[in-house]
């Protein structure tokens, strides 16, 4: 796996851990949620693109 998608997948899995703290913590948000779900999309993209 290169660099650059170890570190997203890194990144994604970090976001999720915050955004699931944040929605336990203060209630849930759409917007984060959402955003995680485009980050998790854009990371399954890379991967899909450079596991080749």
């Amino acid at each position: 796996m290169p660099p650059s998608v170890k570190a997203m997948t890194i990144a994604t899995v970090a976001a999720l851990v915050v955004v699931t703290a944040y929605t336990v913590a203060l209630g849930g948000s759409g917007w984060l949620w959402f955003g995680w779900i485009v980050l998790a999309g854009v990371t399954a993209g890379m991967v899909a693109l450079r596991g080749r």
